[in-house]
């Protein structure tokens, strides 16, 4: 099985887990699951306050799954003008971010931070050089010229 084929495995149990799937026949029916974290971000939307929230993102890949994770329970990320790139903006009820979309979204990043990792390092060594350490820590500073 490629690092990749891994990946998307290991991102469909993630969001099995998050949407309450508890066997292996509910983790192929992914709508059904979608379609219970979405029936309970509605009724939380229902019962209680729907607020607007800022999220920081460092990097352009946490951003992006961020984004998608939004849109695939229906909600409408955006960022108001001149803020930041790293800033996504979100209207939606602090009970669905705590217990849903906030975790949901670390298991996930976490996956694909050290997917990245992995294959970055495996590209570096491979075609770069083999040592893809970090630079040596030194004591003192080097003298000035």
């Amino acid at each position: 099985m490629s690092e990749e084929a891994v990946l998307r495995e290991k991102l469909r149990k993630i969001e099995a887990l998050f949407a309450g799937a508890g066997t292996v026949g509910e983790r192929v029916a992914a709508e059904a699951a979608l379609g219970r974290v979405q029936a309970r971000l509605a009724e939380l939307q229902g019962r209680d306050k729907t607020i607007e929230m800022q999220f920081s993102l460092r990097d352009q890949w946490s951003r992006r799954l961020f984004l998608a994770l939004c849109r695939r329970y229906g909600l409408k990320p955006y960022r108001l003008y001149r803020q930041r790139l790293t800033t996504v903006m979100l209207r939606v009820p602090q009970a669905f971010v705590d217990q849903v979309l906030w975790p949901e979204f670390q298991e996930l990043n976490g996956a694909l931070v050290q997917y990245l990792n992995d294959v970055t390092d495996r590209v570096i060594r491979e075609e770069v050089h083999r040592d893809t350490s970090e630079a040596t820590e030194i004591v003192h500073a080097l003298p000035s010229k």
